[in-house]
């Protein structure tokens, strides 16, 4: 069962209260170069990102939010570190949302007025509490930032932000350590009725990345928990987006803006080139939407099947292999045909779709 939690609105996107945990991401160029920074948002944006955040470390990235905001369609976040009047220039430039890691940005009279400005104009605060920059204080206390630590912290912000009547609030507690992340959201959860943002921090490089998150975030979720999710990989922020609906979809919660390859892994029972077909199909469905389930199949004990189950498949072996759509074999066909074969098949499928559109 999902937790409850309150809404607020982020733009356009609403959060919590048993709105469609969304997928977000953020952009890796210099957020003061204006091209690049639309550009990579209006391609995170092709790939089913819904909210978007960008770094601003300085003046020059502080000046250029309100013009990406003009530019952009989806949610804009700014990230605020080290300086509040960084903060209070991107709700003049009309961002969408602020996330503040309370560890840094300042006194409490600073985040009282960041507050303030961001009440009057209806614009949500995340409370951002990272392993890695923890306050000195509870470092020290707790010896390393524990889950315990981390939900101290963002309590603490919780509270310095209620006493100032502000409530449009959302929170995470990141770390690197997929325990202390799912026990730091576990134990938060249970605290308040805020809507959650969820990630495992600093997850790494694109596979390892991808894998410290399914588990963190999957298991989190899995519990009811969450409400926004990011997958932070080292890698192209598109990526960070297919993680993410992948990791919701796996569990039943939205689905796939983008198409899903089913196939089946190597073994000796392959007589058929898979590994290179896959590959060649993957690249030609590249930008196509989904959801569209598409099934390649490279042999006959599970193959047929599977095929049966997608939207769309080939079930091949031994030279030839039979094309499947909405759980009939509609032809079969030589080996070196199946890949055209089917993309006949899904052109035809989307046909349709647009047709009843």
């Amino acid at each position: 069962m999902r937790r409850e939690s309150c809404r607020i609105m982020l733009g356009n996107v609403a959060i919590g209260g048993g709105a469609p945990i969304s997928v977000q991401s953020m952009t890796n160029t210099k957020t003061s170069d204006l091209a690049a920074t639309v550009a990579q948002i209006e391609r995170l944006a092709s790939a089913g990102c819904e909210i978007v955040r960008v770094a601003v470390p300085d003046e020059a990235a502080a000046a250029a939010l309100g013009e990406i905001k003009r530019r952009i369609a989806i949610p804009l976040i700014a990230d605020i570190h080290f300086r509040h009047d960084f903060a209070l220039a991107a709700l003049k430039a009309g961002v969408d949302g602020l996330r503040i890691n309370p560890g840094n940005i300042g006194s409490r009279e600073r985040m009282a007025e960041v507050a303030s400005a961001a009440k009057a104009r209806g614009v949500p605060i995340r409370i951002g509490v990272n392993a890695g920059s923890l306050e000195a204080e509870l470092r020290e206390r707790y010896g390393h930032p524990t889950p315990e630590a981390l939900v101290e912290s963002a309590l603490r912000h919780v509270r310095m932000l209620e006493d100032v009547d502000f409530r449009a609030i959302k929170i995470a507690v990141k770390a690197s350590s997929v325990p202390d992340t799912i026990a730091a959201y576990r134990m938060l959860a249970d605290k308040v009725d805020y809507p959650l943002h969820v990630g495992v921090t600093e997850a790494g490089t694109l596979l390892s990345g991808a894998i410290k998150s399914a588990i963190g975030i999957g298991t989190i979720l899995a519990d009811g928990i969450g409400d926004t999710i990011r997958v932070s990989l080292t890698a192209d922020p598109v990526k960070e987006v297919k993680a993410g609906f992948e990791i919701l979809a796996s569990l039943g919660l939205r689905d796939r803006p983008y198409v899903e390859i089913v196939s089946c892994p190597t073994c000796g029972r392959l007589q058929i080139d898979l590994e290179n077909l896959v590959e060649r199909v993957e690249k030609r469905l590249a930008g196509i939407r989904g959801p569209l389930k598409v099934a390649i199949m490279g042999c006959a004990v599970n193959g047929p099947g599977e095929a049966k189950e997608a939207d769309v498949g080939i079930a091949g072996g031994a030279g030839k292999g039979m094309i499947v759509r909405g759980g009939e074999i509609v032809r079969t066909c030589r080996e070196e045909e199946l890949e055209d074969e089917l993309m006949k098949e899904i052109e035809s499928i989307i046909d349709n779709r647009a047709l009843v559109r």
